[in-house]
C-alpha cells in the first residue's frame, strides 16, 4: 500500500496559481480540484441562462458572470466556478478582480460527473454565503430545475418541470423552460 501526500495550498498560493494556470481549479480547504470541460448542451444552457439574466438585469447594479469567475465562500474555505452567477455589487466596489464573495444568485448546470457534488456538497457550502438568495440547479439530461431559496428561517426547495417557468425571485425574473433549453434537442 502506498500513501500519496496531497499538497496543501494556502488561499494566496491558489489565487496566484489560478492566474497563471491554463486549467481552472476549484479550491476546497487547501486542496485543488481540476475542472473538466462541458458538453454542448451544458454550454448552450449556460449561455441561455446568462443571456436571459443579462438582458433582464441591464441598467441595474447587478452583473452576470459565467464559468471563469470564482465565488469565494470564506466560511467554507472554498472557491468554486459556478456556471452562472449574479452579483449586485457595483464593479468599482468589488473586493477582487478575479472572484466575488457576494453572489445573490448561483446557477449550476448539472453534468453526470458533477451532479452529486453540486446537489450536496456545493449546495451546503453555497448556503454559507450571507447574501445568497437562490441556488438553482438545472439538469441537462432532462428538463428539470431545482431552486433552493433562502427564507427568513431557513431554505425551501422548489422543483420546476419541463413546461414550467422557473421563478428567480432574487432577481425578479420568470424564465420559461423553453428559453432555458432553447436549441437543445428533446
Amino acid at each position: 500500500m502506498y500513501a500519496v501526500k496531497i499538497p496543501y495550498y494556502r488561499v494566496e498560493d491558489y489565487l496566484e496559481l489560478e492566474i497563471q494556470s491554463e486549467r481552472r481549479h476549484e479550491y476546497l480547504n487547501g486542496e485543488l480540484v481540476a475542472m473538466t470541460g462541458g458538453s454542448l448542451a451544458h454550454n448552450l444552457i449556460t449561455l441561455n441562462l446568462a443571456g436571459a439574466l443579462r438582458e433582464h438585469l441591464r441598467g441595474t447594479p447587478c452583473r452576470v458572470y459565467v464559468n471563469d469567475v470564482k465565488v469565494r465562500i470564506e466560511a467554507a474555505h472554498c472557491f468554486f466556478y459556478p456556471d452562472v452567477l449574479v452579483s449586485c455589487v457595483e464593479p468599482g466596489k468589488l473586493q477582487d478582480r478575479y472572484f466575488v464573495d457576494d453572489a445573490k444568485l448561483v446557477i449550476e448546470v448539472l453534468s453526470p460527473s458533477t451532479n452529486q457534488r453540486d446537489r450536496e456538497f456545493k449546495r451546503i457550502a453555497y448556503r454559507q454565503l450571507p447574501g445568497l438568495q437562490e441556488y438553482l440547479l438545472v439538469a441537462q439530461e432532462s428538463r428539470l430545475a431545482i431552486c433552493y431559496r433562502r427564507l427568513l428561517d431557513g431554505w425551501e426547495q422548489e422543483l420546476y418541470g419541463a413546461r414550467e417557468a422557473v421563478e428567480l425571485k432574487s432577481v425578479g425574473l420568470s424564465l420559461p423552460s423553453t428559453r432555458i433549453y432553447e436549441d437543445i434537442p428533446e
